[in-house]
């Protein structure tokens, strides 16, 4: 399968918006990396399989997590957890299509079923979630392991941008925390899906950075 990013884009006014705004384009010139952590969501193989632009944003996940591990940071591998079955979920999508999304994490110990293109130390932290997003209240245990480790910085990669990547850094941002998401680190199904929710984030509930730029924020 052919590895494929994003041709993501922030339209030129929305940056000039924020400038004028906070004198600045970035809301976050610079990270603690010992009170930062990468939140990696949903990267198994039954996204990674199915999407070129899931697949194509592995290397840049690596590339962050190893350097940020070295540097003293938080790695959290979310993958989805089965939970309950849901009447909701069974009334909108259909009963076989619930089921399949509520496996959609597969089964067995929490590495097993990461892609397996990843490299995933003993010191990382590898959570379930029950609801699209990692920091809902009750579909997680990962607020309160940032908690007790002092992060005040999420650095949102994964799948699917505008769905679950979505979901957490708006509820990251309603915490507290400083939220970054990367721009070719996220993948969705298309440009448009993508580029939407990094509009978003970027206007009102985070920062939006490339992979070299979150490295150098890192190394600095």
């Amino acid at each position: 399968m052919e590895r494929r990013v994003h041709a993501w884009r922030i339209e030129d006014r929305e940056y000039e918006r924020q400038e004028a705004r906070r004198g600045r384009r970035h809301a976050f010139t610079k990270l603690v990396p010992e009170r930062t952590a990468l939140v990696v969501v949903d990267m198994v193989p039954f996204f990674v399989e199915e999407n070129e632009y899931t697949f194509g944003i592995v290397p840049n996940i690596t590339r962050i997590a190893s350097i940020l591990r070295s540097a003293g940071g938080a790695i959290v591998w979310v993958l989805p957890g089965a939970g309950e079955p849901s009447p909701v979920g069974d009334e909108f999508f259909g009963p076989k299509i619930a089921e399949m999304f509520r496996r959609s994490g597969g089964e067995g110990p929490l590495r097993s079923r990461l892609w397996h293109e990843f490299e995933v130390s003993d010191e990382d932290l590898l959570v379930e979630k029950t609801a699209s997003s990692a920091f809902f209240p009750g579909s997680s245990l990962l607020p309160d392991l940032l908690k007790a480790r002092g992060v005040n910085t999420v650095v949102i990669t994964g799948t699917v941008t505008n769905v679950c990547c979505e979901s957490s850094a708006r509820d990251a941002r309603t915490l507290g925390y400083r939220v970054i998401m990367v721009a070719d680190a996220n993948s969705a199904r298309r440009d448009e899906d993508h580029n939407a929710t990094l509009y978003t984030i970027y206007r009102t509930f985070g920062d939006v950075r490339t992979t070299d730029e979150v490295i150098d924020l890192i190394r600095a």
